[in-house]
């Protein structure tokens, strides 16, 4: 909870904003800021995007992006994050899609693959993540590594 205050106060300070396109984590990381007074300053919205189709209608993933590479994977994260920050004019987001579990895993991609991006007024980067446990521990592991990525870029490398 610390993190999501320094983010939020150095976002309050250099007036800039921020956004999430969540998909296997449900909103969890909009919640973690939601839950801390004042975040509206800072925080213009979130979409949880779970479906292929949303995805596509919502943040404007293409659909070769979804059937050649899947939802999850890094070039559907790319196409989330300039979706959600095009709809929501941040300097500042975040995208995630993985395999939550139990089911829906495979010999690429386990239960527990999560991809994490975040773009900032200077870049994209995305990485891939193997967490372990079960689905509830798979998305707080996926959130807490979302939160862990922007303080490093918003605080870290500010």
């Amino acid at each position: 909870m610390q993190q999501v205050i320094k983010i939020i106060d150095k976002l309050k300070e250099k007036n800039q904003t921020i956004s999430f396109a969540e998909s296997c984590t449900g909103g969890l990381v909009a919640s973690a800021f939601t839950s801390i007074g004042g975040v509206s300053s800072v925080f213009n919205g979130s979409m949880v995007t779970y479906s292929n189709e949303i995805k596509n209608r919502w943040l404007g993933v293409d659909n070769k992006i979804l059937d050649n590479f899947g939802a999850v994977s890094s070039e559907c994260v790319g196409e989330m994050l300039n979706g959600i920050k095009s709809m929501s004019s941040s300097d500042y987001a975040i995208a995630i899609s993985g395999v939550a579990g139990p089911t829906g895993g495979s010999a690429f991609k386990p239960v527990g693959t999560v991809y994490i991006g975040i773009i900032t007024p200077n870049n994209i980067k995305i990485e891939k993540f193997l967490f372990d446990g079960d689905r509830n521990s798979i998305q707080k592991e996926a959130c807490n590594k979302a939160i862990s990525i922007i303080y490093k870029e918003i605080i870290e490398n500010f």
